[in-house]
């Protein structure tokens, strides 16, 4: 199924991942199981799908893949708005696949402003981790009902980091003179090419604690289980030692945490894909074509090879 916004150069696709899976069951059943297994496999799956309409709850499963700008934020706020739009509250349940290592401050607050409109709403989010939730990924995470990370997934680093490179004494150097006209005592507090003053600096270590309190009162709002101040050092870590801290709350992969939901659960796969532009198509028709060319060109390349071959040995000895 999909559904397109015409202000926006994708589409939303949804699957249904019970669908998916159970066709999969049966081809490898046709090829492996006898006729008892296959009636057997037969009565399951009509068993299973007799008690998910009895449940009537459905679960949407969104992915987010970020990088440092969270990018993504535009699909998820678009997959976030169908979900309100067509899901119920109190029935139906979100489930987020989320990998992160974090990146800016205002991508990521908006990644998860999105998320909480979901618990706003009154849906239950899970949040499953794989590989990494860390920074602005797990301030996203902690938005979660609950969070389920693989056991060597990295979940953590609450804090906040910021380099800039200064340039000032090589310009100085060279006789480059770098004018800065501000207007606003604190307007630019460091610089890359001006003389950074211990007042500029004071200034913007003052604005990183900021926002690293910010960080550590989110976290707080949404997880009051965990203790923030003893892991908002921006350390990060691993599984089992995560789950002590109340960093998560169960050790699972997505695939594992998602087949369970299967037998009892619709689940719905939702993911934004991106319309290929005019060029983008007539690349892609190219390639195909070129790819349905090339092997008849090899053929006839062989065939002619081969004629070639023929002709030498019958030069050579003509009694073939």
């Amino acid at each position: 199924m999909l559904f397109h916004n015409p202000k926006l150069p994708a589409e939303i696709r949804v699957s249904h991942l019970n669908a998916c899976i159970n066709e999969q069951r049966k081809k490898i059943a046709q090829t492996t199981a006898s006729k008892l297994e296959l009636l057997q496999l037969a009565q399951q799956l009509s068993k299973e799908a007799r008690q998910r309409k009895k449940n009537n709850e459905k679960i949407y499963v969104l992915d987010f893949k970020g990088d440092t700008a969270a990018s993504a934020v535009e699909s998820l706020r678009e997959e976030i708005t169908l979900i309100l739009a067509t899901a119920k509250a109190g029935r139906d349940r979100v489930v987020l696949r989320l990998e992160s290592p974090g990146g800016m401050v205002h991508g990521y607050g908006l990644a998860a402003a999105q998320l909480v409109r979901l618990r706003d709403a009154g849906f239950k989010l899970t949040i499953c981790v794989d590989k990494v939730a860390a920074s602005g990924g797990y301030m996203m995470a902690c938005i979660g009902s609950e969070i389920v990370s693989a056991p060597f997934a990295v979940v953590g680093s609450i804090g906040v980091v910021a380099q800039v490179p200064n340039f000032n004494r090589l310009l100085k150097e060279k006789h480059i003179d770098f004018e800065l006209y501000t207007a606003g005592q604190f307007k630019r507090t460091v610089t890359m090419f001006g003389e950074n003053t211990e007042e500029g600096k004071a200034k913007f270590e003052e604005e990183l604690q900021q926002t690293h309190n910010l960080f550590k009162h989110f976290v707080e709002k949404y997880r009051p289980q965990l203790n923030v101040e003893k892991v908002a050092t921006g350390e990060h870590w691993y599984g089992q030692d995560a789950l002590d801290l109340n960093l998560v709350d169960q050790l699972k992969t997505s695939d594992e945490y998602l087949l369970s939901l299967l037998p009892q659960h619709d689940v719905y796969v939702i993911e934004t894909r991106k319309k290929p532009t005019l060029g983008e198509k007539l690349g892609l028709q190219a390639a195909q074509i070129a790819d349905s060319l090339v092997p008849a060109v090899i053929s006839k390349v062989m065939e002619s090879l081969t004629k070639a071959n023929a002709n030498m040995v019958q030069l050579k000895d003509p009694k073939l």
